[in-house]
């Protein structure tokens, strides 16, 4: 996948996370950057408050384990928190460790060798903890008062994780190191709030969820987030996803851990070594790179994907359009970030990639949103909603109604969204294209 143009514009306390000493707990931390690259110090915070749950996780069931003693139970078994898929901690990876620690000259190599520890307690975490706490270019004093500070967050006991603090801190810090990368931010995150109007319209209750180019899970979170809120099961969604950054994948792989959410995340080119080949999702949910130009099309023209057309070598635009639909269960819905230019480009065959998609009864409904969005673009984007089968198997009859001319619907490229669809789009700044 080529680099995303994924990214937030505006202040991160519009992404929804809103508890009473997150400002503050950024105002201090980003005090202690001085002058280190947003995007290196991000792994930085985000890995040390990944360590803290894990850790207060760790040490809640310890404590619940010591109490059972008599009754057979055994506090320093790793297998006694395996069984309740909580991470087995090692001693000199503890938090009460580190902290202790926390004054040393040598509390980088400390935090490195942690992580190593952790990582090979737990092949789930294998190569996703970052481990450069030691490198010479961070300031191990500005280190130990970043240990200071996170150890002020309980996040890892029952009542943090009921409150889902760590899930909003770390969702916080991922909007605030978007604020401060500016343009590298696509690497890694979507604003929230255009990931709940893609959930909210798709309504995932249940089935297998994919998206191919999952930056740092956002979609993934949200979805479980809808089922949770709605009442329903989320013992019932089944998440897939690739990522082609390394450190992105690392971010989501911990996203997605910090919040116990169960997912299969490849790491990989998602065009050139598509890690789910056979997998035929439910829901499609993705921000893909906008107008990518150096995604190697030209070593793809004979692929399978390109049911409806071969996509330009020069735009990935409706190559992932494509992908998108080829994942597609019989029944399956897909909704997706392009930029504008995508409704009525015509050049390098697009139009006529389009234009068969419309043709085959694939497009539900579009929405243009307002511009400004993204930091790496000023252009504006919309959203793409596609269903494989419009006949009512969910919730709504998706198919023209009687005396409603399918070619009216096509010139229009968009299905009828229903009173809720408009309803989400006025309530996001957008437009339901009719």
């Amino acid at each position: 996948m080529a680099t995303s143009t994924r990214g937030k514009k505006g202040s991160a306390s519009n992404g929804g996370a809103t508890i009473g000493f997150e400002a503050s707990l950024w105002q201090m931390a980003d005090a202690l950057r001085h002058n280190m690259d947003a995007g290196e110090y991000k792994h930085v915070v985000l890995g040390l408050i990944f360590l803290k749950y894990i850790s207060d996780a760790f040490e809640a069931q310890h404590a619940k384990l010591e109490a059972e003693v008599d009754e057979g139970a055994n506090p320093e078994d790793p297998d006694e928190y395996r069984a309740v898929r909580i991470f087995w901690v090692p001693p000199d990876a503890r938090w009460t460790h580190i902290k202790g620690q926390a004054p040393q000259p040598t509390i980088g190599e400390i935090v490195d060798a942690a992580m190593v520890a952790i990582e090979r307690e737990n092949p789930s975490l294998k190569g996703v903890l970052p481990k450069e706490y030691a490198r010479p270019g961070l300031d191990k004093e500005a280190l130990g008062s970043l240990i200071k500070l996170v150890s002020d967050i309980e996040v890892g006991t029952e009542a943090a994780k009921s409150q889902d603090i760590l899930g909003r801190v770390y969702e916080y810090f991922l909007a605030r190191f978007a604020d401060a990368e500016g343009k590298g931010a696509g690497q890694f995150y979507t604003p929230q709030h255009v990931v709940q109007l893609l959930v909210a319209m798709l309504a995932p209750y249940e089935g297998r969820v994919y998206d191919p180019c999952c930056g740092s899970g956002g979609m993934f979170v949200q979805s479980e987030k809808f089922v949770e809120a709605h009442g329903g099961n989320i013992g019932k969604i089944s998440i897939y996803g690739q990522e082609s950054n390394y450190t992105t994948w690392r971010l989501a792989m911990m996203n997605l851990a910090i919040r116990g959410i169960d997912a299969q995340i490849a790491q990989g080119d998602t065009f050139h070594d598509d890690r789910n080949p056979d997998l035929r999702a439910d829901y499609v949910l993705a921000n893909p790179p906008f107008n990518a130009s150096d995604w190697r099309g030209d070593l793809l023209k004979d692929d399978q994907r390109w049911k409806y057309g071969v996509p330009p070598a020069n735009n990935a635009n409706f190559a992932w359009v494509q992908h998108f639909i080829h994942h597609l269960a019989p029944t399956g819905q897909a909704g997706f970030v392009l930029a504008n230019g995508s409704m009525s480009s015509n050049t390098s065959g697009e139009g006529e990639i389009r234009k068969a998609i419309i043709e085959a009864d694939l497009v539900d409904c579009m929405v243009a949103l307002p511009g400004q969005l993204f930091y790496s673009t000023p252009i504006s984007v919309c959203l793409w909603f596609l269903a494989r089968d419009k006949r009512n198997h969910r919730f709504r009859d998706r198919r023209p109604a009687r005396g409603e001319s399918r070619s009216r619907r096509a010139a229009s490229a968009s299905g009828a969204g229903g009173r809720g669809a408009r309803a989400l789009a006025r309530a996001a700044g957008a437009r339901v294209l009719r």
